[in-house]
């Protein structure tokens, strides 16, 4: 069956167990995005099946709509005035499902297209721009482990240019509660992440993640009162892959709440 560019498709020596958009060919290789997933990866075209409707339904990965707690929202005696989120991302596609989410949600955020290198170059201007309460830095990441050492930044695609960009907000604003940093994107370095200065990174077991992590745990912070602790546990476990794919520390919510309405 001929694969042509556009096409949806999983990968045999896989399992097929994800789902890919085919974005480009060149001779037999073809260089796939995942759909659900932060993922590129190229193949043979020869170990690639075109996925059928009901291939794609089983392997879309649905974000459960309950993830979010509103209720509060609802309260008329109360006025509520949300954290502000930037959203940086290095993927056009991702960055626009990310921005439909925080719609749906009734936050406000304001995304950037900007590639993963150029982040740490432009995003203390962005910072000064925009004054959010919350960044999120992401993108494409991998830990390619025939390299080595999975603690070599050298190792992976771009996280250093994550780590680099954690950086240049702490020297922005030192203080976690005032900015809550989230960072990284599949198989990102989880703990260089940490101690550069993010609340939240990704992954702690170098597992991928779904392109809406990142905007479950902003929209959280986001819709969360200022004097309330967020359960950092609970709220790992609203991302697709729980702890594994998303870790952090607990912080404290960013949502101000006012009276009377």
């Amino acid at each position: 069956m001929q694969i042509k560019k556009g096409d949806l498709v999983t990968r045999k020596s896989y399992q097929n167990d994800t789902l890919f958009k085919v974005v480009n060919i060149k001779g037999n290789t073809c260089y796939l995005k995942g759909i659900d997933v932060r993922l590129y990866a190229d193949s043979d075209m020869s170990d690639l099946e075109k996925a059928s409707e009901e291939d794609q339904q089983k392997l879309t990965i649905d974000i459960p709509e309950d993830n979010i707690d509103e209720d509060k929202l609802t309260r008329s005696e109360f006025f509520y005035l949300p954290g502000k989120i930037l959203h940086l991302d290095g993927d056009s596609e991702y960055l626009d499902r990310c921005l439909d989410y925080y719609k749906k949600h009734r936050v406000l955020a304001i995304g950037k297209k900007i590639r993963e290198v150029d982040v740490p170059l432009k995003i203390r201007d962005l910072l000064i721009e925009y004054k959010p309460d919350i960044v999120i830095i992401t993108g494409h990441d991998a830990y390619f482990k025939k390299k080595g050492n999975i603690n070599d930044l050298r190792n992976y695609k771009n996280t250093e240019n994550f780590v680099k960009a954690v950086r240049e907000c702490r020297s922005y604003e030192k203080s976690h509660e005032k900015l809550v940093i989230i960072a990284g994107a599949c198989q990102s370095n989880y703990e260089e992440l940490i101690k550069a200065g993010a609340n939240f990174a990704s992954s702690p077991k170098r597992v991928n993640i779904h392109c809406l992590d990142p905007a479950i745990i902003a929209t959280n912070m986001a819709l969360t009162e200022r004097s309330k602790e967020i359960d950092l546990v609970s709220l790992l476990e609203k991302t697709k892959y729980g702890k594994d794919g998303m870790g952090g520390i607990i912080s404290n919510g960013l949502m101000y709440v006012g009276y009377p309405r």
